[in-house]
């Protein structure tokens, strides 16, 4: 059933300066220069060489071991036969996952002491373990859904966390919005739709600005939405709505379903974009007449569970 094992790692914030600036010296000036502590970036990447030795050590498991960077994921081909290993943040497996399909996949925290690890249930020493159960048909499995957008012409991107709609820089975005029955042109910072597993991140900041606030001018916080990682609905908000003369704000933020989708269709001469999972590289553009439904996926993706 698996042909491989590929290994997605991602490059040190030292490793991003070293090519910004050629060398580790240039590197280091840039650092300090910024007040910043040198030695902290290079202790996490020394952490980080570490862990990479050490988990491509233990995956030696009978099937050839390729390792990608994080930079070649959105065009690597993945064909659905291999065990797929992530090793990083939390945010490479959210970048990982929905370019993996079915495919089961492994988080790794490579430094406890600097990540969550929400999404990473394995340290190196014990992710030989996990691929060894997904080969033999044993591990258990996380469903998370997948939010997609879909434009008019049948391109299509999903998201593990969420999707972002709007301008490519910070102007407004120009749109008409539609759900729920309800339809209106808006003027915003752009729209931001999140997943279940999504909505503990960004989503989770909109309503902390919100809560605050609305305690800061007198009134009474709500309570932030909840939403199951594998049930088939999404959240979304528009942040930022401006009202004009041909802006309104009425339709602000709600619950997207497969029966209940989220329409948009972009007045934006220029610069309108879709990305998703903070991949900006990776999206899809958004110009004026383009019309993009988001809807809940019907692909999940499979995390393996400790």
């Amino acid at each position: 059933m698996f042909e491989k094992v590929v290994l997605v790692t991602r490059k040190t914030r030292l490793a991003d300066l070293v090519v910004r600036f050629n060398t580790r010296k240039q590197a280091k000036f840039y650092v300090e220069r910024a007040g910043q502590d040198f030695a902290d970036f290079e202790q996490e990447d020394a952490a980080y060489r570490r862990a990479v030795e050490a988990l491509r050590g233990t995956l030696e498991l009978g099937l050839p071991v390729q390792q990608v960077d994080r930079a070649l994921v959105p065009t690597f081909l993945f064909t659905g036969k291999e065990v797929v290993v992530t090793l990083g943040q939390d945010g490479l497996v959210a970048n990982v996952a929905k370019y993996v399909g079915e495919q089961p996949l492994v988080g790794v925290n490579p430094d406890p002491e600097r990540f969550d690890g929400v999404l990473l249930p394995f340290l190196p020493s014990k992710a030989r373990g996990a691929v060894a159960r997904v080969l033999e048909g044993t591990a258990r499995l996380r469903r998370v859904r997948l939010a997609e957008a879909v434009l008019g012409d049948g391109q299509r991107l999903r998201a593990f966390n969420d999707l972002f709609i709007g301008a490519r820089t910070h102007v407004s975005a120009r749109y008409q919005l539609e759900h729920a029955g309800k339809r209106e042109s808006q003027s915003s910072s752009g729209v931001l739709v999140s997943t279940g597993a999504g909505a503990s991140g960004w989503l989770s900041s909109v309503f902390t600005l919100a809560r605050s606030l609305t305690a800061q001018t007198g009134g009474v916080p709500g309570t932030p939405w909840k939403l199951d990682w594998e049930a088939p609905r999404l959240a979304f908000v528009v942040r930022e709505p401006f009202i004009s003369r041909h802006s309104s704000a009425e339709v602000v933020g709600g619950i997207v379903t497969t029966q209940q989708e989220l329409v948009l269709e972009s007045r934006m001469p220029q610069g309108g974009v879709i990305f998703s999972d903070g991949m900006e590289e990776d999206f899809l553009a958004f110009g004026a007449g383009a019309t993009a439904r988001i809807r809940p996926s019907d692909a999940c993706a499979r995390l393996v569970s400790a």
